[in-house]
């Protein structure tokens, strides 16, 4: 079993037209064509399973560079998810709820004594 990577879809290809290109390299499990959330809309990428994966590293070879819908394919190997960081979200210090970074941001300036406030 193998996960494909398909990308640069054009936004019109359906999950027949994809499992039809791929079928003509191996038997294939799954078609998912990833979708906008808000839309409904494609948004340019789907991943392919297949059976076998020496054909799917045939289907690789054969179909990577290929054009379809006047777009050239971009097919490799389907990376899981945990190893790539997503965009947005949660991403580290950006978007903490206020006041700034903390003291390791000061390392090796001594801090200065302050002035009482009354």
């Amino acid at each position: 079993m193998k996960n494909l990577y398909v990308g640069n879809l054009p936004h019109s290809t359906t999950e027949p037209e994809l499992r039809g290109l791929f079928e003509a390299h191996g038997a294939v499990e799954k078609v998912s064509i990833v979708t906008d959330r808000e839309t409904g809309r494609a948004r340019g990428f789907a991943f392919v399973e297949m059976t076998n994966a020496g054909e799917a590293d045939k289907a690789v070879a054969a179909l990577n560079g290929t054009e379809l819908g006047g777009r050239a394919l971009k097919i490799n190997e389907a990376k899981p998810k945990t190893d790539a960081p997503r965009g947005g979200g949660g991403g580290g210090k950006r978007f903490g709820g206020g006041g700034g970074g903390s003291r390791d941001d000061y390392q090796g300036h001594a801090r200065q004594p302050r002035e009482p406030r009354w």
